[in-house]
């Protein structure tokens, strides 16, 4: 197995080293910066296996990214909080909280080595993790929508809607009193404005809040149905391509 090390603590790196090293496994290179990652990815075949810092000392890790291809496994090495935690769960092999526990890292190697063994896609969506977890702590979802009923304005907290649907080129809300409403919006617009943990979009045409789910049920080409306690208008199936990250956002 070849593993990297990007972290821009040097003693950190060094400590993270040894413990691979206990666990006979060599890490082949350890980097500091944004810089040095690029120009390492540039000359050299790429490792089946990331041990990544979020913060290097020239940037985010994310601009590695953004000028190279990179085709590893990632698992983070990082000091966010717990409510950004949720961004690496659903788009890495793992993450590991600093200060690193040997015994973690154990496990999380092996998770990586059961997902190698199975064959299964281990790309990571850093897109998605950077929307996440860029300034986590300043990002301020919607708490409250306004719709238009009649001459009247109505505000709806989001802890009252069940889901998001799009039909008919228009977006409604559906809230647990049995009503939708249609917004002034698209659900790729709404993606920035949604808290991750709260809501999920299981397809095309819906975002569905987490606390409205009643049932889950197996569906047919691996795909999974949502019953939700109110809405009932046609059924949501999780799409194939979104189950991983559906199961991995309820547990």
């Amino acid at each position: 197995m070849n593993i990297i090390i990007i972290e821009d603590e040097k003693p950190s790196a060094r400590r993270l080293r040894r413990m691979l090293t206990e666990l006979n496994i060599e890490a082949q290179a350890m980097l500091h910066s944004v810089e040095e990652a690029v120009n390492w990815f540039q000359n050299n075949e790429h490792p089946d296996l990331i041990l990544l810092d979020i913060q290097l000392s020239d940037g985010l890790s994310f601009e590695i990214f953004e000028q190279v291809k990179v085709n590893s496994a990632i698992i983070f090495t990082t000091a966010y909080d717990e409510y950004a935690l949720k961004a690496f769960k659903l788009n890495s092999i793992d993450y590991l909280l600093k200060p690193i526990d040997e015994d973690e890292l154990k496990n999380a190697i092996e998770k990586f080595e059961s997902h190698q063994s199975k064959s299964q896609n281990l790309q990571v969506d850093i897109e998605q993790i950077k929307k996440l977890l860029v300034n986590p702590l300043d990002k301020n979802y919607k708490e409250r929508f306004t719709v238009k009923v009649g001459q009247h304005l109505k505000m709806i907290p989001v802890e009252d809607i069940e889901c998001f649907y799009s039909e008919n080129k228009g977006t409604y809300i559906y809230t647990n009193s049995k009503r939708d409403y249609l917004i002034d919006s698209t659900l790729e617009h709404l993606d920035p404005m949604l808290d991750p943990i709260r809501f999920f979009r299981v397809n095309r045409k819906f975002y569905i809040n987490i606390k409205a789910i009643k049932d889950i049920i197996s569906y047919t080409n691996s795909r999974l149905k949502i019953v939700l306690y109110s809405f009932s208008e046609t059924e949501i199936i999780v799409s194939r391509e979104k189950v991983r990250d559906f199961k991995n956002w309820i547990d």
